[in-house]
């Protein structure tokens, strides 16, 4: 018996859930096909919500990686400020994986800049098109044109000018606190 009928079998072990047995049947196939269809029955559902970790942009120790999930593309340009929004072959993404459709580049640092934007110009059999990544993790609309482009954000670390700095503690050192707040970003 799988993991989810074992706890679908003790939830239904509840005689004040039993009148409720079909709705939970129901939402817990429902859950299933979401996962099935999500995932392809490839991996795990925690495997998929972290792609964001494996694909679009990223530092790297020694530069730039950006990898882009596209299995009908036939090249793949990135393209932005960086390079006057043309296909530049310095640009091109290789295919990683011929059967996943991953593609992937590799840029030192001084290849693209903090507030850069940029996007993707796919080419597939039949036409080309620009898209935004779909793991970009910063999005803009310019002011004038309406366009959404994404964005490299990757401002430089703050740097503390005060560096003996000793909070009193006679009392509490709470400034502010909001639900959500307390969380890695």
């Amino acid at each position: 018996m799988n993991n989810q009928k074992m706890k679908l079998a003790k939830l239904l072990d509840d005689p004040y859930l039993a009148p409720f047995k079909e709705k939970i049947q129901f939402r817990q196939k429902m859950v299933q096909n979401t996962e099935l269809r999500l995932t392809g029955g490839k991996t795990d559902i925690a495997t998929f919500a972290s792609g964001h970790e494996y694909f679009g942009l990223h530092r790297s120790d020694d530069g730039w990686v950006f990898r882009e999930w596209a299995p009908n593309a036939s090249a793949i340009y990135l393209i932005g400020d960086f390079n006057g929004w043309k296909d530049d072959n310095y640009y091109l993404l290789k295919k990683i994986d011929l059967d996943a459709g991953v593609w992937e580049i590799k840029l030192p640092f001084e290849a693209i800049r903090h507030e850069d934007l940029y996007k993707l110009h796919v080419c597939w059999d039949g036409g080309n098109g620009d898209r935004i990544p779909s793991y970009a993790r910063r999005v803009v609309q310019d002011e004038e044109t309406k366009i959404f482009s994404a964005q490299v954000w990757a401002p430089q670390p703050y740097t503390w000018k005060v560096h003996d700095f000793k909070p009193n503690f006679t009392s509490p050192l709470i400034y502010e606190s909001h639900i959500g707040m307390a969380q890695e970003t």
